[in-house]
């Protein structure tokens, strides 16, 4: 008698463990160049779920060629910007791509895109996984989002 109810209490158990979070991209947005033919960004938050992540590329079709860098704080109040390699994200953390920060630079940008439209960008992590996520585009002046 007891094992029906001794089994019946793990299945009840086993369906409330939670089920394992993966990786995300949330918010998604591309700036436009203030200048054409100048480079725009691309930002987003990459969520890492319930395990460690790397982010090692991004790919838009908004652009030829895109690059992972970081704004930082330099001598007597002036900015500079660095490339970086890659971004770990711990488990159960997010990291955010935002203007003065980590961002994407878009070169060689699609001439026809325009504030308002929409195009897809694509996250490529160093364990061979790849994440989508629609961005709106946004003009030099629009809003933040």
């Amino acid at each position: 008698m007891r094992l029906p109810i001794v089994a019946a209490l793990c299945v009840m158990l086993a369906a409330c463990q939670p089920t394992p979070a993966e990786p995300a991209v949330k918010y998604a947005w591309i700036r436009l160049p203030a200048v054409p033919g100048r480079p725009g960004a691309a930002y987003f938050t990459l969520a890492a779920g319930s395990g460690a992540i790397t982010l090692v590329s991004v790919k838009t079709p908004a652009a030829k060629r895109a690059e992972l860098h970081e704004t930082m704080a330099g001598g007597h109040g002036a900015t500079t910007m660095a490339a970086l390699d890659r971004v770990a994200v711990s488990a159960n953390a997010a990291a955010t791509f935002a203007p003065g920060g980590r961002h994407v630079m878009l070169f060689d940008m699609d001439p026809a895109l325009k504030s308002g439209d929409e195009t897809i960008v694509t996250l490529g992590l160093a364990d061979g996984r790849t994440l989508e996520a629609t961005a709106t585009v946004r003009g030099a002046g629009d809003a933040t989002p």
